[in-house]
This record gives C-alpha cells, sequence and structure tokens, in this order.
C-alpha cells in the first residue's frame, strides 16, 4: 500500500505542470486567433472605435501577454472562466449547465462498449478461427471503419424516422421522466461508443488469446475446473491489464465525440455548447469548454491509472 501511494502522489504531482501546460496552450491559440472579445460583445451595434478600445482596456486586453496569462491563471483558480459577451452570463455557469448530460452520454457510452467489447472478444477468442470469430472480426472491422456520426445518421433513419422506436432528437431530464431519459439518450450512447466498441473488441480478443495459450490455463482446465470459471475469474483478470490501458485514451475519443453527436441529436450538452459559440464568435465559452474537456480528460485518465495499478500485481511489485 505505500509502494501505490508512493505512486499515486506522484501521479498527482505531475498533473500539476501538465494543467498549466493546457491552459497555456488553450490560452495562446485563443490569443491568436482571429475572434475578438470586443467585437463580438458589440455585435450588431456598430460600436466606435474609442468604445471598443474601452472595452479592451476595462477587460484587460491590452495589458502584456505574460500579465493576462497570470491573470487568467488566477481566474481559473477562483473558478471564474470569464463572462460570454453574447449572453453575459458567467461561462462557468453555462458550463455547470451543459456539463452534466455530456457526463451522462460519455459514460453511458463507454458502459456500452465495455460490455459489448468483453462480450465479442471473449466470444472470439474461446471461438478463434471458427465462424462466431470470423463474424464478431467482421463487425468490428466494419465499426472501426465506420465514423461515429455516419452510424448516428443512420441511426436517426432506420430507428427514429421508419419505425419510431426512439426519437429523432431532444433531451429529457431524468428527474422528470427516467424512461423518457433513457428512450432519448440511447441512440446518442450506441452512436458513439460502437466504433470505440468495435477497436476494443480487437483488443480484448487478442489479450484473451494470448492468456488463454499458457499453461496455467490449461494445468487448471486439465485439473477439472470448469472453463467458465477459469475464463471468468483469472483469464480475464490478467487479460484486460493491456486494454484498461487503451480504454483511458478511448475517453477522449468519447469525449470529442460527444461534440458531433450532440449537436446531430440537438442534445443541449458541452458539444452544443461549443459549436453555438463557435458560430457566434464567443471566445471565452469555446475556451470554458475546451479547458473543462481537456481537464476532465486527464482526470480519467488518472482514475484509469489507479485501476491499471490495482488489477496489476506485477507492477505493484515493481514499485
Amino acid at each position: 500500500m505505500v509502494a501505490i501511494a508512493r505512486i499515486l502522489v506522484r501521479r498527482v504531482a505531475l498533473l500539476v505542470p501538465l494543467m498549466l501546460g493546457i491552459v497555456l496552450f488553450v490560452f495562446l491559440v485563443m490569443r491568436f486567433s482571429d475572434s475578438d472579445p470586443a467585437s463580438a460583445y458589440f455585435q450588431g451595434a456598430n460600436p466606435t472605435e474609442q468604445q471598443l478600445h474601452d472595452f479592451r482596456e476595462r477587460n484587460g486586453l491590452l495589458d502584456p501577454l505574460p500579465v493576462r496569462y497570470v491573470d487568467f491563471v488566477g481566474d481559473l483558480l477562483r473558478g471564474d472562466m470569464g463572462i460570454s459577451v453574447l449572453t453575459r452570463a458567467p461561462v462557468v455557469d453555462q458550463v455547470t449547465t451543459a456539463l452534466p448530460l455530456t457526463m451522462q452520454l460519455t459514460f453511458m457510452g463507454l458502459g456500452i462498449a465495455v460490455v459489448l467489447a468483453l462480450i465479442g472478444g471473449v466470444t472470439a477468442a474461446i471461438y478463434r478461427d471458427r465462424l462466431p470469430d470470423q463474424l464478431i472480426r467482421v463487425v468490428s472491422l466494419t465499426g472501426v471503419a465506420a465514423p461515429g456520426f455516419w452510424l448516428a445518421l443512420l441511426m436517426i433513419q432506420y430507428l427514429a424516422v421508419d419505425r419510431g422506436w426512439f426519437p429523432t432528437g431532444g433531451y429529457i431530464n431524468p428527474a422528470d421522466s427516467f424512461s423518457g431519459w433513457l428512450n432519448t439518450m440511447t441512440l446518442p450512447a450506441f452512436a458513439l461508443s460502437l466504433p470505440v466498441a468495435a477497436q476494443l473488441t480487437r483488443i480484448v480478443r487478442t489479450a484473451v488469446v494470448e492468456e488463454l495459450d499458457k499453461d496455467y490455463v490449461r494445468t487448471a482446465i486439465g485439473s477439472g475446473l470448469p472453463p467458465v470459471v477459469v475464463v471468468g475469474r483469472n483469464v480475464l483478470r490478467n487479460a484486460l491489464i493491456n486494454p484498461l490501458t487503451v480504454l483511458g485514451l478511448r475517453v477522449g475519443y468519447l469525449l470529442g465525440g460527444a461534440v458531433v453527436i450532440e449537436t446531430i441529436f440537438s442534445l443541449p450538452g458541452m458539444g452544443k455548447l461549443m459549436i453555438d459559440a463557435v458560430k457566434n464568435g464567443d471566445p471565452a465559452v469555446v475556451q470554458g469548454v475546451v479547458l473543462t474537456t481537456a481537464f476532465g480528460f486527464v482526470i480519467v485518465n488518472l482514475v484509469i491509472d489507479i485501476l491499471y495499478l490495482l488489477v496489476n500485481p506485477r507492477l505493484r511489485g515493481a514499485a
């Protein structure tokens, strides 16, 4: 436990420079972009040059770049992401409103991807080079090649428009109706998860096949243990170490893919918030959404690292 705690302390300490680097990158990209908060603030009002200058001076836009960066970091530490130049509302309030939906979509998609990958990967490994393995291989390769937005459009056409099993878009809060929430989230979650599930299926299949070929598996089955017990208790625990690492990277894809999926299904999450901000020229909101998404990705990968330590005794012993 002391070794694990020492590793965790080091990982958490590394988060500080990593997050500062993310903040610096986003800050520089937004400052050197063509977006002008002053022009966006007076959009449609034909402001004079003096009004634009006063706005920039009042909001510190004329300060030297290092000063602006220090102020920016200080504001973030206080939980201040700025003010939307269009709605005049704090960006943190808009992010707080949109973030729960994106997290629901991301983790629902993650859960679906993990379940499908475990079922498909383990089945393909057990029946390797036979018909189930061949069928799963074709389906997984098709899923890897198919982009998420294309799958989303197909699902809307065949499952929502033609058959009416699901709504074509919109969102219902689970507090108002859980069945309505599940109905509105099912298609977006599946459209988001299928490419990830297809990739993980191939990785799980390879890992389980390698584990099944080891001597301890043949010894355990030869001694009379049921194959189901051997696979469930020993093979999966050892085989899922590498897929778990890949899963942490796929969370970034899910967060990024949620931007497109939310736009297609008209879900008021972080993706739609950012798309609307880009179209309307609201840099503070774009900045807030990007930073929140990046921080979420970093934190999720930290959690994956902790799980990796828990399931990998060799790594704990090396520590």
